[in-house]
């Protein structure tokens, strides 16, 4: 434990795209001896689940066990994403520590680079245009100004598609 102390703290934030598995493998490319004397944090959100299309499937209020069946297997999901992205970094000789948590990407992932005390946050990009920022959202342009840490953002080259 007391080793983990002294060593920076990276964390990678993933979701189901192939962007952000893009980052993760160009940091452990091209920041491996950063990273492998790193603690490295792999963090995935579970966006909150939008119940409107249950209700109007259901005719009114959705039955509590198909919305508890929705949150597990968002779950589930995530938590075999984590498990994807631990297992390349072990395949590199990397540990990583993997955490979930379910909410707005934006803030969780901010929320938590201050809760550990992350000194470099890795965030792929979507390559989205500027129209599609200003409906969609951009996590990455928010964890950028957001963040209180260093934010590395990773955009896969259009030649790697």
């Amino acid at each position: 434990m007391e080793e983990n102390k002294m060593k920076k703290k990276v964390m990678v934030a993933i979701d189901e795209s192939e962007c952000s598995h893009w980052a993760l493998q160009w940091a452990l490319e091209n920041l491996g001896h950063t990273i492998s004397a790193s603690q490295l944090f792999i963090f995935n959100t579970q966006p909150l689940p939008n119940f409107a299309y249950l209700s109007a499937s259901t005719y009114g209020a959705p039955p509590v066990d198909l919305i508890n069946t929705v949150q597990e297997n968002q779950k589930k999901l995530a938590l075999a994403l984590l498990e994807k992205a631990k297992g390349i970094c072990a395949n590199r000789g990397v540990d990583a520590e993997t955490m979930t948590e379910v909410g707005d990407p934006k803030e969780k992932i901010c929320e938590a680079v201050e809760k550990l005390n992350i000194e470099l946050l890795i965030l792929g990009s979507h390559g989205r245009g500027a129209i599609q920022r200003a409906f969609l959202g951009s996590v990455s342009n928010h964890c950028v100004h957001n963040a209180k840490c260093p934010v590395l953002v990773v955009r896969k080259p259009d030649w790697k598609d």
